[in-house]
């Protein structure tokens, strides 16, 4: 059976399979597809959130009397909180007491890697770079490049971005890592393949069959939000990024209703919300972590109890990946932020930079303690 949206080795033929499955088939839009080692199934409006079920469903006409719109600025509001200048509130010192920084308990956290593989996963935007107005303009560091390189020389590396795969290379231009684009799905590994136990480049794309779709909203977006000033609608391939980091606050309802009304005609793809952004994806329960699962079960880690997964994100998006963490048992979450966030992360790092010391350290305590596998 040949599977166009899947491609991997043979080792890992049963996922591709039950990923063609899901995406294929005619039962698309049901709540799950049987006899998935990875529980695909689809979002239904019910599970969006309040805010944005109400604005895509009833066309924004508000919930229990909310005023049109008002939802959707708040959680655009709210997704995209602003800097705390009180670095030393008590709300802030009890939020760190419960998520350390990584820096402080670095030797905690690699006690616990003793005798384990550790597999980093580092979301990009916010993570490895600054935020930018300019999303295209989102460029890391010769430093930090330098800090990821030497990691991926001693652990298995892979950068989980909602970008698309090919504009994640670009700025990191590393063909050692991993690379999962459009939130995961779209995942191809190093030519090496040096840190493998399973199959050899990973290739998969789940949502494939959405590309013209995916095409054809963009091309709308782009003429509905034309004249919206510091508007930016990116192509992600397999999602769509509505950036308004750059629009007046004032605008944002206007932004909303012009989203809304492309999305209106298209039940198969969902929103979710960023920092300063707005994401159409399609429909498939395909995320952040089912990217996570698949690429510690490509690395031959699925049911092992010798690996040590940490995964650092800034996001929302990068949530699903924690909440995996925290349901495996095993590896750490780690957020970056400097404001007091709701998250299942377990650590917390303030900014790129911090994330680039904590990097540096995983090499320095690598090459002290080879023996530690």
């Amino acid at each position: 059976m040949t599977n166009p949206n899947a491609v991997v080795s043979d080792t890992q033929s049963a996922i591709g399979m039950a990923i063609t499955v899901a995406v294929n088939s005619s039962s698309l839009y049901s709540q799950s597809v049987p006899n998935s080692p990875y529980n695909i199934a689809l979002f239904s409006r019910n599970k969006f959130p309040m805010s944005i079920e109400t604005a895509v469903a009833s066309g924004g006409g508000g919930h229990g009397g909310v005023p049109k719109n008002v939802a959707w600025v708040e959680a655009m509001r709210a997704s995209s909180p602003t800097r705390n200048s009180s670095e030393d509130s008590e709300d802030k010192k009890a939020w760190i007491m419960k998520h350390p920084s990584a820096l402080g308990v670095f030797e905690e956290i690699m006690g616990a890697a003793k005798m384990k593989q550790v597999v980093i996963f580092l979301d990009y935007d916010g993570t490895l770079s600054p935020i930018v107005e300019n999303p295209d303009q989102a460029y890391m560091a010769p430093e930090m490049r330098e800090a990821v390189k030497n990691v991926a020389k001693y652990f298995p590396t892979a950068i989980v971005s909602g970008r698309c795969r090919a504009k994640v290379y670009n700025f990191v231009r590393l063909s050692e890592l991993y690379y999962a684009g459009s939130h995961g799905m779209d995942i191809k590994g190093p030519s090496s393949g040096k840190h493998q136990k399973g199959n050899q480049n990973v290739l998969c794309q789940p949502a494939k069959e959405f590309l013209p779709m995916m095409a054809e909203v963009y091309k709308s977006l782009l003429e509905k939000t034309k004249d919206i000033v510091g508007a930016n609608v990116e192509n992600n391939k397999f999602c769509l990024s509505v950036h308004f980091r750059r629009v007046d606050e004032k605008n944002w309802s206007d932004l909303a209703d012009r989203v809304k009304f492309v999305l209106k005609n298209y039940p198969k793809l969902r929103l979710t919300q960023g920092r300063k952004v707005l994401e159409i994806r399609p429909t498939i329960k395909w995320d952040k972590g089912k990217a996570l699962e698949f690429l510690l079960e490509s690395l031959g880690y699925a049911n092992s109890k010798d690996v040590l997964p940490i995964y650092i994100g800034d996001d929302r998006t990068d949530e699903d990946a924690f909440k995996v963490l925290r349901k495996r048992g095993q590896g750490f979450g780690i957020l970056v932020s400097k404001i007091p966030k709701e998250t299942d992360a377990t650590y917390s790092l303030q900014e790129p930079s911090e994330v680039m010391h904590f990097l540096q350290r995983l090499v320095t305590w690598k090459r002290m303690v080879p023996r530690n596998h």
